[in-house]
This record gives structure tokens, C-alpha cells and sequence, in this order.
């Protein structure tokens, strides 16, 4: 059953735009998706701490869907590729933020400010 996963690479900054988006295409070639990832560049940052003799990195933000069993020789390339400086990949289950809420639970929200407020 496929999941959805988000991964963030760090490339070496020295590395041009077009080298980044082969080797990000050539990563999600591998993992067999149906569907084309979410793919976000941050470009190039400072690193929070150095990285050998590294001290930026070019961030790069994807969002896919793949089968579990295919992630271990995905993890596998990215480990050897050169370029790559880190990576993590996570499950993504949830959005980031507060659950969304039902129209009643606003509600009750709305009047329990109100009453905080009347007691001033």
C-alpha cells in the first residue's frame, strides 16, 4: 500500500541548478511513483553548523507517494551520491497545524472568549 513521504535534501552549493534537478528526478525515478512529486527549492542556505568543509547547502523540499519496499534502495543511492550532503526522509500523515475544526467547536470556542471576556 503506497504512503506519503516528504524528504529533505541538502545538495553540495557547489553544484549547478540543472545537476540538482537530475539527480532529484533521477531519485524519484527510482521510487516508481504514479504521480509526480511535490517538489520545493529553497536554494541555497547557510548551514547551522559545518559540514565538513561545507558550510552551505542548497535545501530542496519533496513530497511523494511511493511503496514502503522500495525506500531502502532509494536511501541507498542518496547515501552514495556524492553530492548529496544530508537528507531525511519522513511519513507524512498529517498537515502541519491544528486539526481542522467543525462548525460547532468554532462555535463553542466563539462563546467560551465571550464569557472570558464579560468576566473583566
Amino acid at each position: 500500500m503506497p504512503r506519503t513521504y516528504e524528504a529533505v535534501y541538502i545538495f553540495d552549493s557547489t553544484l549547478e541548478d540543472a545537476a540538482i534537478t537530475d539527480k532529484i528526478n533521477r531519485f524519484h525515478g527510482m521510487l516508481g511513483a504514479t504521480e509526480q512529486p511535490e517538489v520545493a527549492h529553497w536554494g541555497r542556505r547557510q548551514l547551522a553548523y559545518s559540514i565538513g568543509p561545507r558550510e552551505n547547502g542548497y535545501y530542496v523540499v519533496s513530497k511523494f507517494t511511493a511503496e514502503p519496499t522500495t525506500l531502502p534502495e532509494y536511501e541507498r543511492a542518496l547515501k552514495l551520491d556524492d553530492g548529496v550532503i544530508r537528507y531525511l526522509i519522513t511519513l507524512h500523515e498529517h498537515e502541519v497545524g491544528a486539526p481542522p475544526q467543525s462548525e460547532e467547536d468554532l462555535a463553542a470556542a466563539t462563546r467560551r472568549d465571550d464569557d472570558d471576556d464579560d468576566e473583566d
